[in-house]
């Protein structure tokens, strides 16, 4: 069983809403750097351990920066993200560049910031070869898709469906090129399950990949340097569900590399994760205010907030806790579909779900909405992006580490852009 708790009370919440009206995200940051330390915990026992943080599942430069605090450095996915990297202060081999069908320019930027670049597909090693103008960076990475030897999940769907990565073969090619090209320092990646949270899941990759690493040691007589286990550590987003055990993930991974290197002579590698969701995850709530309660076949409780803040029960029908203020020990005494305001029936957090009597102008925190949450936002119907607010590590008041998206900045790319009027002050004429 999770506790399903929320940092701050609804006074927090209008001392929020003085600046930035609902919704908006929060996120607390002393949690976030406690689950960043577990990570680091459970491979203590790994020398050089490093958790590369995903920076797509909460892309704003004031995380990246409270975790490059922490020595947890940043997997990125684009430009955009190695930019945000960059100038949250991670460059170097501080910064995994795991990308796919990937542009020429992104390589380009990736090795200038000395990132490792995790190739996706063996024809890109020739690809970021040319657009390195014929010199490959020293170290590199490949990621391997195992197939139908290993089964992926819900979200991520089944390996060999999947889009990303090398098949077996191509990882010997891949590497005897790689060694050919100059390349001096490896490492071996893969990413086949999303928000899993069998630690036996994780530990059965670590032995595939480490079985890679052997066979690939002697057939190639490269090292490897560092093997990246990914991320997909999940989270319960359930109260009756419960947290991962990373301490059983650790030992088994470490059991795994014992048995499978150190006993058959091969260096050990550095250990490597990948995981977003599980680091900020739990550590984000979603805070709107109900605008109507509808009564037709069903009972309806409209948000201020849509998909467009959330969309991860739409796209996966995903369960995300729901808590109103001022009535968390009231019974669950009606059963609402809680929407939003998008012009697509699937605009909705949860559908009969048994919540305390709502009212127009509650206040609901929905929750684990601190990956994947804001950052798949978008503008359909030309509904704006929310702020974000950061409780900090020391604790004080809330700050705001991202302003909400206005009319002016949505019109901004129109050529030539379109301008909004001035609204007139409260009780004026239009």
């Amino acid at each position: 069983m999770t506790r399903k708790t929320i940092p701050f009370d609804i006074e927090d919440v209008k001392r929020m809403e003085e600046t930035t009206p609902t919704p908006f995200h929060v996120y607390d940051g002393a949690a976030i750097l406690a689950r960043a330390e577990a990570l680091r915990r459970a491979f203590a026992w790994a020398p050089g351990y490093r958790n590369y943080f995903a920076v797509k599942a909460t892309p704003n430069p004031a995380i990246l920066e409270l975790l490059r605090a922490a020595d947890t450095g940043a997997d990125c996915s684009s430009l955009a993200e190695l930019v945000m990297a960059e100038r949250s202060g991670l460059t170097g081999d501080r910064v995994m560049f795991t990308s796919n069908d990937t542009p020429a320019e992104e390589f380009r930027k990736a090795a200038k910031m000395g990132a490792t670049i995790n190739f996706d597909d063996i024809g890109h090693i020739g690809f970021a070869e040319r657009a390195l103008g014929g010199r490959l960076p020293q170290v590199a990475c490949c990621r391997y898709n195992p197939g139908p030897l290993k089964d992926g999940n819900a979200i991520i769907g089944k390996p060999e469906e999947a889009k990303y990565g090398f098949t077996r073969p191509q990882l010997f090619e891949g590497y005897r090129m790689l060694k050919e090209r100059g390349v001096r320092k490896f490492g071996l990646h893969a990413m086949v399950a999303s928000n899993e949270r069998s630690a036996p899941y994780f530990v059965e990759t670590a032995r595939l990949l480490f079985d890679l690493v052997a066979a690939l040691s002697r057939e190639l007589g490269i090292a490897f340097d560092f093997v990246n286990l990914g991320g997909g550590f999940g989270i319960p987003y359930r109260p009756e569900e419960d947290e991962i055990d990373l301490d059983a993930v650790g030992r088994g991974v470490k059991e795994a590399a014992e048995d499978i290197l150190v006993r058959n002579g091969i260096a050990m590698p550095r250990i490597a994760t990948e995981s977003g969701r599980f680091v900020t995850g739990p550590c984000g709530w979603l805070v709107s205010r109900v605008l109507h309660v509808k009564r037709t076949y069903r009972v309806y409780a409209g948000l201020d907030a849509s998909m467009a803040n959330l969309m991860r029960p739409a796209l996966y029908g995903a369960y995300h806790h729901i808590t109103v203020f001022g009535k968390e020990n009231a019974p669950a005494a009606e059963v609402y579909d809680v929407t939003g305001s998008l012009c697509e029936n699937n605009d909705k957090f949860a559908i009969a779900r048994p919540l305390p009597e709502l009212e127009p102008g509650d206040v609901v925190a929905i929750h684990d909405a601190g990956a994947h949450g804001h950052a798949m936002g978008f503008n359909y119907n030309g509904k704006l992006r929310s702020a974000e607010w950061l409780l900090p590590p020391g604790g004080g008041a809330p700050v705001l580490i991202r302003r909400a998206e206005t009319l002016n900045d949505l019109f901004s790319t129109l050529v030539p852009p379109l301008r909004v009027r001035p609204e007139p002050p409260s009780g004026g004429r239009g």
